[in-house]
């Protein structure tokens, strides 16, 4: 495990404590090595990832920072280790071709038996799983523009000390950031987006709750024609997944928190001259929009139950 000192990090080694198959060799954390961390009961020793041997794991799991992570993805690779990367170095969209996206849903068949997967962001896990039974059908208006406002929990920002994270200016308050549609994580979005065979633009503005972790995705679609059961497109592409629910009533961040699951809603919208619809889903971003989804990758790479080890 390199990077265990953030939030995702000490989430995934909470989950590799637990799985039934899995074993944690070393956990790394540069600027902590030396010392000792409680995780789910249990303390690590914490090593520099110099000192960590890449070779004696059958998978490493890489959640190093944004462009720190390239290098020892590829060390780990060269060690013989099969590898999940859940930083954005390899996703689509950043410079890299060709490394399988690791969202189950929409591409598990690339996964099984993969020596890489590049672990999808936690706002892209939210969006690209609601959006894509409709993207996939042709449900949506061509050429028209998809509104995506997300809310997220302060862990999504990750743990290093920031002022506009400290208590007292994330507390009672509710604000946008990375806006005018600018946000890294448009990049593989819109990807994946295209190659859903989706000619539509993407708006997404972003939000920073006042909660510890969670997101919340509210989507305008407008549609290429009415829907006659809206849930059907979800039902149909979901009905046998382990990790999506599908719900009639809006999704609430209680209902996902701890939990590696997307669930989703959608409903007409009323008073719009063409029929559109309005999409809400929600995930922990810690775990189905990080650790978890890292785990259920390296299920589906090492052969295992894609659900082993994974909270329901």
């Amino acid at each position: 495990m390199l990077g265990a000192s953030g939030y995702a990090g000490r989430e995934l080694c909470a989950l590799i404590l637990r799985h039934p198959n899995l074993e944690l060799q070393f956990a790394t954390a540069n600027e902590q090595r030396g010392t000792r961390m409680r995780v789910g009961g249990r303390e690590l020793d914490l090593v520099g990832s110099d000192d960590a041997n890449l070779g004696e794991a059958d998978l490493v799991f890489s959640a190093l920072p944004h462009g720190a992570s390239k290098q020892w993805v590829a060390r780990a690779r060269e060690a013989g280790s099969r590898v999940v990367d859940l930083s954005a170095d390899l996703r689509p969209g950043n410079g890299c071709d060709g490394i399988p996206y690791g969202l189950p849903e929409l591409s598990r068949e690339h996964l099984v038996d993969a020596p890489l997967v590049a672990n999808p962001g936690c706002y892209p896990t939210a969006i690209l799983v609601a959006l894509a039974p409709l993207l996939r059908n042709g449900l949506v208006a061509a050429d028209s523009a998809i509104t995506i406002d997300a809310a997220s929990g302060v862990t999504g920002a990750g743990n290093s000390p920031k002022r506009e994270l400290l208590f007292g200016e994330v507390a009672d308050d509710y604000r946008a950031y990375g806006t005018g549609n600018t946000h890294r994580h448009l990049n593989e979005m819109r990807v994946v987006a295209g190659a859903l065979d989706s000619s539509v633009d993407l708006v997404f503005t972003p939000h920073l709750l006042p909660v510890p972790r969670g997101i919340l995705a509210t989507i305008t679609v407008t549609l290429a024609a009415p829907l006659a059961d809206v849930l059907a497109p979800w039902r149909d592409a979901y009905g046998n997944e382990p990790f999506v629910e599908i719900a009639t009533e809006p999704p609430a961040l209680r209902d996902v928190v701890h939990r590696n699951v997307v669930r989703i809603s959608a409903q007409p919208l009323s008073g719009t001259r063409r029929p559109m619809l309005l999409v809400l889903s929600a995930i922990d971003n810690l775990v189905k929009g990080a650790a978890g989804q890292a785990v259920q990758n390296a299920n589906l790479m090492l052969g295992l139950s894609e659900t082993a080890g994974l909270p329901l």
